[in-house]
């Protein structure tokens, strides 16, 4: 079956690109950075972590819907609903997370975080392409020469084994998770052009379909976007849960200022009702509900399908994550 994931990416890059076609991503890797909590906490008890089988489930019910244009999973997850058959029929792209690196490391009691990000992949190109022809790839830097360049070199050697086994992916670049030494006001800046300079030495043939990485706020996004818009196509990573208008101004802020991407993993999974909070994101990327109007529609269908919310109403029509106020309406 087409993928929607190809038709809207062609459109973009031919300068035809509409609202209706941006992409969205659910981002279910979360088993690939972290173990027992990954597939989030079970509705009505919050202090229990649902099973792997609930979090298989989900995947296959968001793709059913038909909502999202990639859903991306680890390998092992992957590998399960395509000999189910999931994808075949569906205009959605299976993909998987190819390379794991310590900055996505989240076990319980663990310190990872507190050091500079190091190259590491866990996925055996050869055996994923047996199922899927796209993944993601991960890249940080921070600011330190030694381990940079060992991120680099990590890059070079994934491309070489990607060309081996005629495979796509699309890039992540996080913020650094450290003090680097730059003011925080001055980071944004430094991602933008940490990754311009990774991707200048690449051909077309090794370039990325798209990006994924922070909002660095108005400035950045559109200083990005700006810099080559049919050739490099940014998108958004989602981060911590907030509230639900800080997922929803999150979207209509990265369009406004040109992303075409989203790729939520917690903000989705996390939700009380998912399908209804990605239906939502449409109607806001599209200009059909503001991010405050569709909160509450979405508090709407939480109650008619009886589920508790897990903030009141006005509590969840707050933005709370401070990059998305300057351009909060």
């Amino acid at each position: 079956m087409n993928k929607s994931l190809d038709f809207k990416l062609d459109k973009i890059r031919n300068g035809n690109y509409q609202n209706t076609d941006f992409i969205i991503a659910d981002a279910k890797d979360g088993d690939m950075g972290g173990g027992v909590l990954a597939p989030g906490p079970m509705l009505d008890n919050p202090e229990k972590p649902k099973p792997y089988k609930a979090y298989l489930q989900a995947m296959r019910e968001m793709t059913d819907s038909g909502l999202i244009d990639i859903m991306l999973m680890s390998a092992s997850s992957a590998e399960i609903l395509t000999d189910e058959k999931t994808f075949q029929n569906s205009a959605v792209t299976p993909a998987v997370r190819y390379n794991d690196t310590t900055d996505v490391w989240g076990q319980r009691h663990s310190n990872y975080k507190k050091f500079p990000s190091r190259n590491f992949r866990t996925a055996h190109l050869g055996s994923v392409s047996k199922f899927i022809d796209l993944g993601l790839y991960s890249i940080t830097f921070s600011n330190n020469l030694e381990t940079d360049v060992e991120s680099l070199w990590g890059f070079r050697a994934f491309l070489e084994d990607l060309a081996n086994h005629d495979l796509r992916y699309f890039l992540e670049v996080f913020n650094p998770q450290i003090d680097i030494g730059i003011s925080e006001e001055q980071i944004p800046a430094y991602v933008n052009d940490c990754i311009l300079k990774c991707l200048a030495g690449l051909t077309r043939k090794e370039q990325p379909l798209f990006l994924k990485m922070p909002y660095n706020g108005p400035k950045a996004m559109e200083e990005l976007c700006s810099y080559d818009p049919e050739g490099l196509i940014v998108g958004v990573l989602g981060g911590g849960k907030g509230t639900t208008r800080d997922t929803f101004e999150l979207v209509r802020q990265s369009e406004k200022f040109g992303a075409r991407v989203a790729l939520f993993g917690r903000k989705i999974n996390l939700a009380e009702s998912p399908l209804n909070l990605v239906r939502f994101m449409r109607s806001v990327i599209e200009g059909k509900l503001g991010s405050l109007e569709a909160v509450k529609e979405y508090h709407d269908c939480l109650h008619k399908d009886g589920i508790t919310p897990k903030m009141d109403l006005e509590e969840d029509q707050k933005i709370t994550e401070t990059v998305l106020l300057e351009d909060a309406p």
